[in-house]
């Protein structure tokens, strides 16, 4: 998975229309708005600190632009730091945040002030390992070669040790999911935020762990593909299980935040007032930004498929959107 997936965002630009799929950013200047409102806010209760922004697979920098705008505006202009292995991706970037800085992994970042990280769909792109029940146990799914074919199959190895209780005795054929990079992620950000001080923003599709169930899939041209074809040559993602992340956090000795919905994270920031001031400011545009604000919002869109967490080092304030 980490190898198609180096290979698939190296080679070119995934996201809009004329590529494999659209995200939160790309649907709505609203969304990076809000979350640039977010990051103000906490840092003017923080005290103002100098700090960076820092964001981990800023994609086009749609997200960043938008947010850094609605920074500006209230006060806050820090320095820009994007974590992009991708040359085709960091020219788009550039073209939409002149000056960033570009960084192959968040411990090149300078340690100098706190950090302001976002992550919007950035762990579902992470290497996962899927354990599999079978009759004899649990083993772990491995991806075996036959012909020209890549297919999944079970290990010999046992691995009912590490499988919690509750799940030992699930049906043959049942798959558990972990995701050894995201902790791994999730504990270097944590130890540069209880050292400068800052806070993290998550914001994914997953759900709230330990559970069973094959979430990897491909997208390919907007649409489900076999993700053992091609390998390479579509999106491979996983669900993110947010238990395990908050879970690591804590332990890390970070404070949580969530998870909530992306939809009532929204809502919570304002969303709606923003969508009508939009709307005023330009009628012939209503019904299309009340479109982008439902399909950000709606349980049957996005709004109950993310999640949103918040990570912030002891002695900062609580964020705004989790009461």
């Amino acid at each position: 998975m980490a190898a198609a997936n180096a290979h698939y965002y190296g080679t070119r630009d995934p996201l809009g229309a004329r590529g494999d799929f659209t995200t939160a950013p790309e649907i709505s200047q609203m969304f990076g708005e809000l979350i640039g409102l977010w990051l103000a806010d906490l840092w003017d209760r923080a005290g103002r600190p100098e700090a960076r922004y820092v964001e981990l697979g800023p994609g086009r920098g749609t997200l960043a632009a938008d947010a850094l705008r609605a920074m500006g505006k209230a006060g806050l202009a820090p320095p820009v730091h994007f974590v992009e292995n991708s040359p085709t991706l960091r020219a788009a970037q550039a073209e939409r945040v002149p000056g960033a800085e570009w960084h192959l992994e968040l411990t090149s970042v300078e340690d100098d002030h706190p950090l302001l990280i976002v992550a919007n769909e950035f762990f579902d792109a992470l290497p996962i390992r899927q354990l599999v029940a079978t009759g004899e146990g649990w083993r772990e799914r491995l991806v075996a070669c036959q012909d020209t074919l890549f297919l999944p199959i079970a290990g010999d190895r046992s691995f009912d040790m590490i499988i919690p209780r509750d799940l030992r005795g699930a049906t043959p054929g049942s798959i558990l999911e972990t995701s050894p990079a995201s902790v791994a992620v999730l504990r270097g950000l944590a130890g540069r935020l209880l050292e400068q001080g800052g806070a993290a923003l998550i914001i994914d599709y997953g759900y709230e762990g330990p559970a069973v169930g094959d979430t990897l899939q491909a997208v390919r041209g907007h649409a489900f593909a076999n993700p053992f074809e091609d390998p390479g040559e579509a999106d491979l993602t996983a669900h993110v299980d947010f238990a395990t992340l908050k879970e690591a956090a804590e332990a890390e000795g970070l404070v949580v935040h969530g998870p909530v919905t992306q939809g009532a994270f929204l809502a919570a920031l304002g969303i709606g007032a923003r969508t009508e001031a939009l709307a005023k400011a330009a009628p012939d545009r209503a019904e299309a930004l009340a479109g982008d604000r439902d399909r950000l919002i709606d349980p049957e869109q996005m709004g109950e498929l993310f999640k949103v967490i918040a990570l912030t080092a002891p002695g900062w304030p609580v964020p705004a959107g989790f009461a």
